[in-house]
C-alpha cells in the first residue's frame, strides 16, 4: 500500500551606610472599568478584578469535554500530540454552535496528523467522535444535546517509524548532495527534516544571488510495506541578477533618498537574502521608522536586475516619559525626557532629559543630585554605517566619597564595522567644581580625547543567553587649569551561556579593568576620573563608590587603578520567574596596576521577572568583608540583567 503526497511546497540602587533600596522602572499600568467594577493590571498580570471579556464572547455558546486517547505512543509523542491538539488547549473555551464543533474537530485531525508526519508516523490513523459518531458520519447540520458540555473522543493509532528510503535530486538540484541536508536512506523522515532540506536547498541557491530560485517539485511516497518514505527534490535555480531600483513607500517626513542609503541596499549589488534581511532589521531599530519591509517581485526587471519596494511606517515623530525611583536613604527621585526623533527628515534626533534624586531626603536644594541632558543625533552621517552624535550634560552628584559639579561638551562619531564591532572617536571638554575630604576644593578643565572599540556578539541585548561583550576604551587627557596629561584605558568582556534545550541556566560572567596613567599625583585628576565601586553596577553588597583608595586619615582619594568580576548563574524556575545566585569580586588601589591588596566580595541571590521590555531584576547582597560602620546588605533593583 502506498501514500503519496506531492506538492511544492532601569532603574538602579546605591549609596551609604544603612539600608539601601531603589526601583526605576517604566510601568505599564492599565486600569479597566467593567460595570462598576475595577482592574488593576501591572506588566500584564491582572492583580485584582476583571477584565472586559466581552471581546471574547461567541455566539450561540457550545461548550465540549475531550479525551486524547494515544494508545501505545511513547511519552516524547504523546506530549507532542497533546500540545499540538487545540481540542485540549482550548477545552475550557465554548465554541460558536454546533456547527463549531464539528469545524474544530476536523481541525485538530488535520493538526495531529501533522504532528505525527513530523515524527515520522506516516502509518497513523487519528479518529475522532463527536457524541458517539464518527465526525466523517455526521450530517451537514448537526445537533447535540445541550444539557451537558458536548463528548468528544480523540483516538490515535501511531503507527511504525518510517525511515528515509530512496532519495533523488532533480534539475537545479542535482548538482547538491543530499546528505549535507539531512537526507540519507535510513536517516529521520519526519516531515520537518524534509521540508528543511527543501527550504535549506533554495536558500543556498539564493545566496549564489539567484532571487528567483524555488521548488518546482516535492514528491514523498510512503512504502507501508517496508516503513520507508522515498523522497523526490526538485529545483529551479533561475538566473543570477544584481539590485535594479528601489522604491519607498509608506514614508511622510522621511526623505526616501535617506531610507535607501541607511539601508545599505544599492542598486547594483549582487542580491543576498541575508544582506536584505539585514537592512530590514537594520531600518527597524531606527528611531523613526516603526516597520520595515522589503518586498521583491517573482520576476525580474527587463534589463535582468531585480526591482525591490522597500515599505516603512514612520514612527511617531515626538515622545516623553516620566519616571520615578525611592530609596530609604536618598529619598524620592524623578526622571523625565522629550524627544523628536525627525527633525529635519533624515531621523535626527533630540533628546532633552532631566533627573532630580534625594527628595525628602535633605531639605537644602543644594544637596540634591541633579543631571540635565540635551543629546543631538545624525545616522548616516558622512558614510552610511556611521552616526554623529553631539551632547551637553551637567551633572550635581553628592556620593558619600565627593560633591561634584560637572558641565560636559561632547561631539562624536561611531561607526560600524561590521554586524558585531564598532568603533567610536570624540572629542570632550569638561568643567568640574568638586570637594573631597581628602583635597577639599577642586576646580579642573579637561579636554579629553575619547576612543572606543566594541564587539557585541550577544543575541539579545537586555537578556542574553548566548554571546559575548567586549570594550576597550582610552581617553587621552589634558587637564589645562593644572597642566596635567594624563590617559586612562579602561577594558571590559562579559560572556554568556545558556545550558540546556530552553537555556534554563544561563551562566553568566564579566571581568572589567582600569588604569590612569601619567599624572604624578592623583589629585592632579579630575574626582570624577578616579576610580571608584561598588553598588548595583559593580560589587554589589556594599555602597555607591564605596570601594575605592583611601589615604592614612582613612579618607576617600580615588584609585588610579580596579578590577572587578561578576559570576552570576541565571536559572529559570518558570517561564516569568527566574532565580539569580552571584558572587562579586573588586578591587580599587593607588598603584597604576591592580594589587588586589584590598579585595572586596560581595554575594547575593536576585530575583527575575521576564516581561517583553527585559526581565526586571531584584538583588539582595551582602558584603563578606565590609568597610566599618557601613551597610550589612544591599537591595538593588531595576529593569535588564545587571550585565
Amino acid at each position: 500500500m502506498y501514500i503519496r503526497r506531492t506538492g511544492p511546497g532601569i532603574g538602579f540602587a546605591y549609596r551609604r551606610a544603612g539600608t539601601v533600596i531603589a526601583v526605576a522602572a517604566c510601568i505599564s499600568v492599565t486600569p479597566a472599568f467593567v460595570g462598576d467594577a475595577f482592574a488593576f493590571k501591572l506588566f500584564g498580570i491582572n492583580f485584582f478584578g476583571k477584565d472586559d471579556d466581552t471581546k471574547d464572547a461567541v455566539a450561540d455558546p457550545v461548550s465540549y469535554s475531550v479525551t486524547l486517547n494515544t494508545g501505545p505512543a511513547d511519552k516524547d509523542l504523546a506530549s507532542a500530540l497533546e500540545q499540538s491538539s487545540m481540542l485540549v488547549a482550548d477545552k475550557d473555551k465554548a465554541v460558536s454552535g454546533d456547527l463549531g464543533v464539528v469545524i474544530k474537530a476536523r481541525d485538530d485531525r488535520d493538526r495531529l496528523l501533522a504532528s505525527l508526519y513530523e515524527n515520522a508516523r506516516y502509518g497513523a490513523v487519528v479518529v475522532i467522535t463527536v457524541n458517539g459518531t464518527d465526525i466523517d458520519k455526521l450530517p451537514p447540520q448537526p445537533t447535540f444535546p445541550r444539557g451537558k458540555p458536548v463528548p468528544i473522543v480523540v483516538t490515535v493509532d501511531p503507527g511504525p517509524i518510517f525511515k528515509l528510503g530512496k532519495i533523488r535530486l532533480e534539475d537545479d538540484a542535482a548538482k547538491l548532495d543530499a546528505a549535507s541536508y539531512g537526507l540519507t536512506p535510513g536517516g529521520a523522515a519526519g516531515s520537518v527534516v524534509i521540508i528543511k532540506a527543501a527550504d535549506k536547498m533554495v536558500a543556498d541557491l539564493k545566496n549564489e544571488g539567484r532571487p528567483l530560485a524555488r521548488v518546482s517539485r516535492r514528491d514523498v511516497v510512503a512504502d507501508h510495506a517496508t516503513n520507508t518514505v522515498d523522497v523526490t527534490l526538485a529545483a529551479e535555480s533561475g538566473p543570477v541578477a544584481n539590485i535594479g531600483n528601489i522604491t519607498v513607500t509608506g514614508e511622510k517626513r522621511l526623505n526616501p533618498t535617506f531610507v535607501q542609503r541607511y539601508s545599505r541596499i544599492n542598486k547594483g549589488d549582487r542580491y543576498s537574502p541575508d544582506a536584505l534581511k539585514k537592512a530590514a532589521e537594520r531600518l527597524r531599530k531606527l528611531g523613526a521608522i516603526g516597520s520595515a519591509t522589503l518586498h521583491q517581485p517573482d520576476k525580474l526587471a527587463p534589463d535582468g536586475t531585480l526591482p525591490l519596494e522597500l515599505e516603512i511606517s514612520e514612527a511617531k515623530r515626538h515622545y516623553f516619559g516620566v519616571g520615578a525611583q525611592y530609596s530609604t536613604t536618598d529619598g524620592f527621585g524623578l526622571q523625565g525626557y522629550w524627544g523628536d526623533r525627525n527633525l529635519f527628515g533624515q531621523a535626527e534626533s533630540l533628546r532633552i532629559e532631566g533627573t532630580v534624586s534625594r527628595l525628602g531626603e535633605t531639605t537644602n536644594y543644594q544637596d540634591l543630585d541633579y543631571e540635565a541632558g540635551i543629546i543631538y543625533t545624525k545616522p548616516a552621517a558622512v558614510l552610511a554605517a556611521g552616526t554623529f552624535t553631539a551632547s551637553l550634560k551637567a551633572l550635581s552628584s553628592n556620593p558619600d566619597n565627593y560633591s561634584a559639579r560637572t558641565i560636559t561638551a561632547d561631539a562624536g562619531y561611531a561607526y560600524k564595522l561590521s554586524d558585531y564591532d564598532t568603533a567610536l572617536a570624540s572629542g570632550r571638554v569638561t568643567y568640574e567644581d568638586s570637594t573631597t575630604d581628602a583635597f577639599g576644593d577642586q576646580q579642573f578643565l579637561t579636554f579629553s580625547i575619547p576612543l572606543q572599540y566594541i564587539r557585541d556578539t550577544r543575541d539579545n541585548k537586555l537578556d542574553p543567553t548566548e554571546g559575548y561583550r567586549a570594550s576597550v576604551d582610552a581617553q587621552p587627557s589634558y587637564e589645562a587649569l593644572g597642566g596635567t596629561i594624563f590617559t586612562s584605558i579602561e577594558g571590559s568582556i562579559s560572556g554568556y551561556k545558556g545550558i540546556g534545550s530552553d537555556d534554563n541556566v544561563i551562566f553568566a560572567g564579566k571581568l572589567a579593568a582600569g588604569s590612569l596613567l601619567g599624572a604624578d599625583d592623583i589629585s592632579d585628576i579630575p574626582t570624577t576620573r578616579r576610580f571608584f565601586a561598588g553598588g548595583g553596577g559593580s560589587v554589589r553588597g556594599y555602597a555607591y563608590q564605596e570601594i575605592t583608595a583611601y589615604n592614612d586619615k582613612n579618607q576617600a582619594v580615588g584609585g588610579s587603578s580596579y578590577a572587578t568580576a561578576s559570576l552570576e548563574a541565571r536559572v529559570k524556575v518558570t517561564k516569568t520567574i527566574g532565580l539569580v545566585p552571584f558572587v562579586d569580586v573588586g578591587s580599587v588601589t593607588s598603584g597604576v596596576v591592580p594589587d588586589f591588596s584590598d579585595l572586596r566580595i560581595g554575594a547575593g541571590v536576585g530575583l527575575r521577572y521576564a516581561t517583553p521590555f527585559g526581565p526586571i531584576r531584584l538583588d539582595v547582597a551582602v558584603p563578606l568583608n565590609k568597610y566599618q560602620g557601613s551597610a550589612s546588605y544591599g537591595i538593588y533593583a531595576g529593569i535588564g540583567q545587571s550585565f
